[in-house]
């Protein structure tokens, strides 16, 4: 009786689906949504910490794929993000986008400086402003100041240290496997084994 040369095959199938699998579960998609300063709203700072915006951008490396979800009372405030020289000038005329619903998520698509401010007349001057960098950009004339320490004052008073056993969120060096990698593994092997039946 003469052998079914295509009927072995399917013995492959199984394996070939675990392995898949497998390495599809291995990868890791790092995307996080930000709370905009960790704060229970986004609204102008007191004057004893106006810089905190800026210090909280400095604590996290954000990459493409993270939102940045900014809270506040819809009739009191507003978020635009603008061009670099309009949030040093807080300029608010054309922004390059305008969200007033009080609860605005701004998601991360490309690599660069991004710039928000209220739309609310008088409040970027008084510091509620914020500049994120997505990747290695430097913008012309910014610098956040010093930052001595991860427990920064907010808009409500200081953020308790974390503890130790809390990490922040890990950076591009830090993924193990990405998605990309994981589909050309798969696509490799199913050509391989594909060829051996």
């Amino acid at each position: 009786m003469a052998s079914n040369p295509r009927g072995s095959s399917h013995r492959y199938h199984l394996p070939l689906v675990a392995l898949l699998s497998l390495i599809l579960v291995q990868s890791e998609v790092l995307c996080y949504q930000y709370k905009v300063g960790d704060l229970d709203a986004w609204g102008v700072p007191f004057s004893s910490s106006e810089q905190v915006y800026d210090k909280w951008s400095s604590y996290h490396n954000f990459t493409i794929g993270d939102s940045l979800l900014f809270l506040y009372p819809p009739s009191q405030d507003s978020l635009i993000q603008v061009t670099e020289e309009a949030y040093n000038s807080c300029n608010l005329k054309d922004p390059i986008l305008a969200l007033n619903d009080g609860n605005s998520l701004f998601n991360i698509t490309s690599l660069g400086a991004f710039f928000f401010t209220s739309g609310v007349a008088g409040h970027c001057e008084k510091s509620q402003k914020l500049r994120i960098t997505v990747g290695n950009v430097s913008a012309s004339g910014y610098s956040p100041g010093p930052s001595s320490s991860p427990s920064y004052p907010t808009v409500f008073g200081s953020i308790p240290q974390a503890s130790s056993t809390s990490s922040s969120p890990p950076s591009l060096s830090e993924q193990r496997f990405p998605v990309e990698a994981a589909v050309a593994v798969g696509f490799a092997a199913y050509a391989v084994i594909k060829g051996l039946m």
